[in-house]
């Protein structure tokens, strides 16, 4: 039997509101529970609750890239946005190059929840692989 479609994997709020807390705490996209970070920039192999294997072939986090790329613009624009009344006397190319260092300090926690978003996407669309 073909797995279900996504969109009904997440039938309720609470399905959603769990599946949501799973990535802000960057847990399995499995079984919800097991940590997919053994520390800052390390990750496990597989999930140590459910064994879960994260990276399923190589290239497979490609994708985060994608997702890092989505995450990394908003914020930016949103670090653009906020330091321009803060800094009025500077030139608009001074703010657009301030904003940079400020999104690379983020850089760390784009990588890990990327990937993490990656996974959990990914296993909307195909939990048996």
């Amino acid at each position: 039997m073909p797995p279900a479609p996504a969109i009904t994997r997440l039938r309720s709020p609470v399905e959603i509101r769990r599946r949501l807390t799973a990535v802000l705490r960057q847990r399995c996209p499995r079984c919800l529970e097991g940590r997919v970070f053994s520390s800052f920039l390390t990750m496990r192999d597989a999930c140590p609750v459910c064994g879960h294997v994260f990276e399923r072939e190589p290239g497979y986090f490609v994708g985060a890239m994608y997702v890092s790329y989505a995450m990394a613009i908003p914020l930016y624009v949103a670090l653009v946005v906020l330091l321009r009344p803060l800094l009025p006397w500077f030139s608009d190319i001074a703010v657009l190059a301030a904003g940079l260092p400020l999104v690379c300090l983020c850089a760390p926690l784009l990588f890990r929840y990327s990937r993490v978003v990656w996974m959990h996407f990914d296993w909307l669309f195909d939990p048996d692989a």
